[in-house]
């Protein structure tokens, strides 16, 4: 954990005591559960409940010793018992402490997570609201393309992060699993009955048919949820880095006053936020892989996994939840220029409206080969002329791409001068706004 990228609220659920605790919580539903199917005496039951503790401190000094932290673990928490210490870990192996421990920790983690998803999602929508008729050229390939609205921008983002909504979500479901089966998972040595009991306690599914651990393709269904979402997040970041280029500068991470953005030059307003963003990005996706490679371990099990696990389990979450604070935050506050985006709209003369003029030629009568010759030849003379640094805008204040179009014979015999002036019109490409919006915003 880097304290830099973590936020309380989620890194206390990765402490070695949150991790001791986690271990204490299925130990007591166990003791519970072994009290109600009448092994354990009320009396004795109650006192573990009530009393058992542990010390960190005093369970790394064991552990020094017996080179086994679950073992450290049980001496530290006996030594705050009395003889009903026999009733602790009674009939229960390691993997059924740890395993259903972490899995007590992964879902008070994921809630965490899907929290902020929601938060983040609410933020896009507000934004999105807000600039839902805000019009901007559209791109790909990095090249203007044809007039979209930056609302339908962070539309797309919500929905993205809608579907990794539902993936959390479903992922919340595979990971909320626990198991008491015993070593080797064959519950020789505790009913089935007991497990039931003790994952009821604990707001835990069973795992149907455990070996000696919680499979490991669960872990590897969050992680890669994880990743998958974190991949959405830096697309976000990275289309806010930009249209904040300088060329472009378009929308902004907020500024605020007395901020500096370069020990050498002064005048630097540098996206660093979302810059971080895609740093982070990269070390949550890196997470997946070994999460992956954990799910082959050797028979009923090995502990390959374990040493991962205690890297990249805590990482993943607290990296996750500082991403998506960072990005809210992002969002949020940016700072959005319309006017630049319009600027930069008419950069190309026009050019933005070809596909409209193209698409008018055939219901006159024109071959479509013969339409994208029209339209292409008089675009490309666009090119050339702002290539010479010419004005985008003729002496009478048209678009250069519009007055050649008006020029050109050939489509004048197809199309009025009416007609072309029409496809120059920004309402045809906002037309359609409100009714996308409602398919999104449900």
């Amino acid at each position: 954990m880097v304290e830099r990228y973590s936020r309380e609220e989620m890194a206390q659920h990765w402490t070695q005591h949150a991790r001791y605790a986690a271990w204490l919580e299925v130990e007591k539903a166990a003791v519970k559960a072994w009290n109600k199917l009448g092994l354990i005496p009320d009396d004795d039951c109650e006192k573990i409940v009530k009393n058992a503790t542990f010390s960190v401190e005093r369970i790394e000094e064991i552990e020094a010793i017996t080179k086994h932290d679950l073992i450290a673990f049980n001496t530290s928490v006996s030594e705050s018992l009395g003889e009903e210490s026999r009733w602790f870990h009674y009939g229960m192996t390691s993997s059924d402490a740890v395993d259903t421990g972490v899995a007590l920790q992964m879902k008070a983690s994921l809630e965490i997570i899907i929290a902020d998803v929601k938060m983040l999602m609410e933020s896009i929508k507000k934004r999105a609201e807000e600039h839902k008729m805000t019009l901007m050229v559209g791109r790909s390939h990095g090249i203007h393309g044809e007039p979209i609205t930056f609302g339908l921008t962070l539309a797309v983002w919500y929905d993205e992060m809608a579907r990794h909504l539902k993936n959390l979500e479903e992922t919340m479901e595979v990971i909320a699993v626990g198991q008491i089966s015993g070593a080797m998972g064959n519950f020789a040595h505790a009913p089935l009955e007991l497990e039931e009991l003790a994952m009821a306690e604990l707001g835990l599914k069973p795992e149907p048919c455990s070996n000696q651990v919680v499979h490991r393709d669960r872990y590897a269904r969050l992680a890669t949820a994880l990743a998958l979402m974190a991949s959405s997040v830096e697309k976000f970041a990275v289309q806010v880095r930009h249209l904040q280029r300088t060329e472009v500068y378009e929308a902004e991470e907020y500024f605020a006053k007395g901020q500096k953005g370069s020990s050498a030059m002064p005048h630097k307003r540098n996206p660093i936020l979302t810059e971080n963003i895609t740093g982070l990005a990269r070390m949550i996706r890196a997470y997946a892989a070994p999460a992956m490679e954990n799910v082959a371990l050797w028979h009923e099990r090995d502990i390959s996994h374990s040493s991962t696990e205690r890297f990249w389990l805590p990482d993943a979450f607290i990296t996750s939840d500082f991403m998506l604070h960072r990005m809210n935050s992002v969002i949020a506050n940016l700072t959005v220029m319309p006017e630049n985006m319009m600027k930069n709209l008419n950069l190309t003369g026009g050019l933005v409206f070809s596909q409209r003029v193209l698409l008018e030629l055939p219901k006159a009568g024109v071959s479509r080969e013969d339409a994208y010759k029209i339209v292409q030849r008089n675009a490309m003379k666009v090119w050339e002329e702002i290539q010479q640094g010419k004005p985008t805008t003729n002496d009478e204040g048209e678009s250069l791409y519009l007055g050649h179009l008006l020029a050109d014979e050939e489509l004048r015999s197809k199309l009025s001068e009416a007609q072309i002036r029409e496809c120059f019109n920004y309402d045809y490409y906002t037309k359609n706004v409100d009714a996308i919006f409602k398919r999104v915003f449900k």
